[in-house]
């Protein structure tokens, strides 16, 4: 497992994932994790891409080394942290799709889709995000070959 001491989380989410967002606060809150939260504070309609493009801009700046996004399917806020060249954002909908974005991937980001998921499904996923090193090796040349300029 990877040592977590080291990590500074970023969080984002619109209005359809303010609830699941709140709820990996009190997590991060409980494992002294430090996390920045770039919004949405409430229920009310917002957009997902504002909240993901600070939430993008803050791994650009190095501010934080690790985000999580949430939306209602999770793919507008996915898309949206994708665009940044420093982000690899991956939708995950379960722990070993979120394991294999850890460990082959080097997923910086672990997109979520606020809607389908329980809150206990989405503190495993979390935990897996958080605790899983990339592997490196074959991976680290896949990982290099993603960005086109």
């Amino acid at each position: 497992m990877e040592n977590i001491d080291n990590l500074r989380i970023g969080l984002a989410a619109d209005h359809a994932g303010y609830e699941l967002k709140e709820f990996i606060r009190v997590l991060l809150d409980k494992a002294g994790i430090p996390y920045i939260d770039y919004g949405t504070y409430t229920t009310e309609s917002s957009n997902y891409a504002n909240y993901g493009h600070k939430l993008a801009e803050a791994i650009e700046k190095e501010e934080v080394n690790r985000g999580i996004g949430i939306c209602g399917s999770g793919n507008g806020i996915n898309i949206t942290l994708n665009r940044h060249k420093a982000v690899r954002s991956a939708l995950c909908w379960d722990e070993q799709i979120t394991y294999l974005a850890r460990a082959h991937n080097d997923a910086n980001v672990l997109a979520l889709p606020g809607r389908f998921l329980s809150l206990d499904l989405a503190q495993k996923m979390v935990d897996v995000f958080l605790h899983t090193p990339f592997e490196g090796g074959r991976h680290q040349e896949r990982v290099d070959d993603i960005n086109v300029c």
